[in-house]
């Protein structure tokens, strides 16, 4: 007598990944649909042979959206949206691998996997003048005020000159990449009476000023690995008559005369003489005309 015994095969394993905990390292400036996670990287397989089918998962919700794989079979890891280094640094993901498909009456075998994504910064932001302004809710535009200084007729000042709200200054808003920034003045330089310090962005002057216009600047900020990062600020130079003399009053002391129950803004009277304002007044030898 002659038994054939087929051997059915049961669903008691479960699918197995090659890395239940796996760590990649993207660059911020990659590429929207481009493959962060290969397929390779993250598929599981199962002793039963059976047809896996994978979920992602990303329970972070400032990280949802981001990362998505190529298909139910196919857990390739890819991404949807660009990504911003000020929004999220890491993103953790959770693959789901099962023998059945979503929302299947069989007895399913499921296992996991964590994904790790470490954003790397990129150089993407042009260089910042200080102090400035974000007008942004995530932070990443800030806009700078100009700066402000003055210089006296037909002098030119030995030491960098003092500027508002501060010395001219730049910085790499990509902070952990830091690029090297470097100065220029690339308009308004009338006669070239000004120059910039290429490093530390010090304003001096080549010659003295001998027009009462003011200078209005433009000064750029440059990243020494890329020129196409930079920005520009405005700088007012007023060019003023230097003063060699101090105002001076033309009295020591003014008495003056208020009447009780006065209302506010009311004249003071001279004393003495209720019927004139008490007038204060000054005299400066530098304008012995006016």
């Amino acid at each position: 007598l002659e038994i054939l015994v087929a051997i059915l095969n049961v669903n008691d394993n479960s699918p197995v990944f090659k890395q239940t905990n796996f760590t990649e390292v993207v660059p911020e400036d990659t590429k929207v649909n481009a493959t962060i996670v290969t397929r390779d990287d993250v598929s599981a397989t199962d002793a039963d042979l059976d047809t896996i089918y994978y979920e992602l998962a990303s329970p972070a919700p400032v990280t949802a959206g981001y990362f998505a794989i190529k298909g139910v079979n196919n857990p390739e890891i890819y991404l949807q949206k660009p990504l911003d280094y000020e929004k999220f640094k890491r993103a953790t993901l959770v693959l789901y691998a099962r023998d059945r498909p979503v929302g299947s009456t069989d007895p399913t075998n499921t296992a996991t996997a964590t994904i790790n994504i470490l954003i790397e910064q990129a150089d993407t932001k042009p260089p910042w003048f200080l102090p400035c302004t974000f007008i942004n809710v995530d932070n990443s535009i800030c806009i700078s005020s100009p700066y402000t200084g003055r210089v006296n007729m037909s002098e030119v000042s030995m030491e960098p000159l003092i500027l508002e709200p501060g010395p001219i200054y730049a910085i790499d808003p990509d902070y952990m990449i830091n690029e090297k920034i470097v100065y220029s003045i690339v308009g308004g330089n009338t006669d070239e009476v000004f120059s910039v310090d290429a490093d530390t962005g010090n304003l001096t002057m080549n010659k003295a000023a001998t027009s009462p216009d003011s200078y209005l600047l433009q000064v750029m900020a440059t990243q020494v690995n890329n020129i196409q990062k930079y920005s520009l600020a405005s700088v007012e130079i007023k060019v003023i008559n230097k003063s060699h003399y101090p105002p001076d009053f033309e009295s020591r002391i003014y008495n003056g005369t208020v009447f009780d129950g006065q209302a506010p803004g009311s004249f003071v009277f001279q004393a003495g003489d209720p019927s004139r304002p008490l007038v204060i007044t000054a005299v400066d030898d530098d304008f012995p005309d006016v």
